[in-house]
């Protein structure tokens, strides 16, 4: 086959924040969210969230509690956006829980010192503290957007919503479409007026946020409509002017609204997959409703660079519960994807529950050829995922580093729901369409500005089987 010819090959590294011990043996976390807020930024006057800057191979810690972001001690885990300022290349930034051992996976890598940015979710360590290890000199900013405690009545559950996508610039002109955003304006965007089918009952949105910038974007800024600035905090940056994405959890602001500010004229994706919303369940009134999270070990569920199983192209299922991680079965998974192209850009990543059809949807894309991370909240219906390859690299799959990782559905804090697959007391999984059938489509969803949207909502709610 000519090199012409030859299809796009993708290795994968997957890195789950999944469970390394059984979910019915820890408490039930839920989020409650909170004004984005800047918690560390190591560019500032020296101090214990402020300077100096990270040297080659060391190792810091942050007791979050203690800043100036009023994050409660009760926080089990921390939903931040990790962003890096290297003074030249950076192999890779690490975060996870204080006291831990250094885990063998990664949060972000900058080999080119560019500015960059990944979300994690990290549960609190000693003395409530993240740590984070740089492999080079680089400044660290620590951004929060919520945080997880035991469940409650006033904490909010998540809901897996089919992913979908809420809006694009450069669509047709409307609320959720164009025209593209302008250097140095803020825009509302109206999530609940989407084809989503998303409640207003949702308080917070599990979110993934793609730019394609004119030239260049310092930064792009996301908050909830209706607070009375914008916060000093990004959510990321694409300095080189190549297509960024990254995840972020949003609170619902005014009318369920958020807000977005762009430095550089850009058009802005948004897609979803799943919310957060509060209350109790229908059977007893100690009956936490929607999912929870239960933090875990980081742990690499795959890896296709050689001499593990290669390149792929196009559609992979990736089989959770049977990797080497022991990870009982949950239904939504917490990763951090990472690609390594190979010789040319990526195109995009999608990542998707096993059993659904492919989403008009992306994860992350790789344009420039980059090392390129990005963290997922992945629903499941059977413990397997699948993720889509647009382009030539390696993937690597892996429990986010931060080591949070499995949702499931809680009664109390030690015993777990079964929940039917599709949400209407049945287990049987809506029929399955091939990776292939939909290439084309999803190779122009950066390009087109018609791409359809549907995305019909799954309501999960609490079965309580026999």
């Amino acid at each position: 086959m000519s090199s012409g010819s030859r299809p796009p090959w993708l290795f994968l590294i997957f890195v789950l924040l999944t469970l390394s011990i059984s979910l019915h043996a820890q408490t039930a976390l839920q989020f409650v969210s909170v004004p984005p807020c800047r918690v560390a930024d190591t560019r500032q006057p020296t101090g214990p969230f402020g300077g100096p800057v990270m040297g080659a191979n060391t190792t810091r810690s942050f007791a979050i509690p203690q800043g100036a972001c009023n994050i409660p001690s009760i926080a089990a885990a921390y939903s931040l956006n990790v962003t890096v300022v290297p003074r030249g290349p950076l192999n890779f930034l690490t975060a996870w829980p204080t006291g831990q051992p250094l885990p063998v996976v990664s949060t972000l890598n900058s080999y080119d010192g560019r500015v960059k940015a990944n979300a994690a979710i990290i549960p609190a360590g000693t003395n409530r503290a993240v740590s984070v290890y740089v492999t080079n000199p680089t400044d660290v900013i620590l951004d929060i957007d919520g945080y997880f405690a035991p469940a409650t009545a006033s904490t909010q559950g998540f809901f897996p919503l089919t992913p979908c996508r809420v809006a694009d610039t450069r669509g047709a002109s409307g609320p959720l479409g164009a025209p593209s955003m302008t250097k140095n304006q803020q825009r509302i965007f109206p999530i609940l007026a989407s084809a989503c089918n998303i409640p207003d009952t949702a308080q917070a949105y599990s979110l993934n946020f793609t730019v394609v910038p004119k030239k260049t974007l310092d930064f792009l800024t996301v908050w909830p409509t209706g607070e009375s600035q914008m916060p000093v905090v990004s959510t990321l940056n694409a300095p080189t002017g190549t297509v960024v994405a990254n995840a972020a959890i949003v609170p619902a602001g005014t009318s369920g609204a958020v807000s977005v500010y762009a430095t550089d004229a850009t058009d802005v994706i948004i897609d979803i997959n799943g919310y957060f919303a509060s209350g109790l369940g229908d059977f007893h009134d100690e009956i936490p409703s929607g999912l929870s999270l239960y933090p875990i070990t980081p742990c690499r569920v795959l890896d296709t660079r050689p001499p593990r199983s290669g390149a792929f192209s196009g559609m992979i299922p990736i089989n959770v519960l049977g990797s080497t991680c022991n990870v009982p079965a949950a239904q939504a998974y917490v990763f951090n994807a990472t690609v390594v192209p190979q010789n040319g850009p990526m195109g995009f990543l999608t990542l998707w529950p096993d059993a659904e059809g492919m989403p008009v949807v992306s994860t992350l894309n790789a344009y420039d050829g980059a090392v390129t991370s990005n963290m997922a909240i992945v629903p499941t219906l059977n413990g397997d995922v699948d993720a889509f390859a647009y382009g030539t690299g390696t993937l690597i799959v892996s429990g986010d580093s931060s080591g949070s990782g499995g949702l499931d559905q809680s009664l109390g804090t030690n015993v777990t729901y079964n929940i039917a697959s599709n949400g209407r007391g049945t287990a049987e999984p809506p029929g399955r369409q091939r990776a292939g059938d939909r290439l084309h489509d999803l190779a122009d969803q950066v390009r087109r500005p018609d791409v359809p949207t549907r995305c019909p909502h799954r309501p999960l709610h609490p079965l309580i089987m026999e």
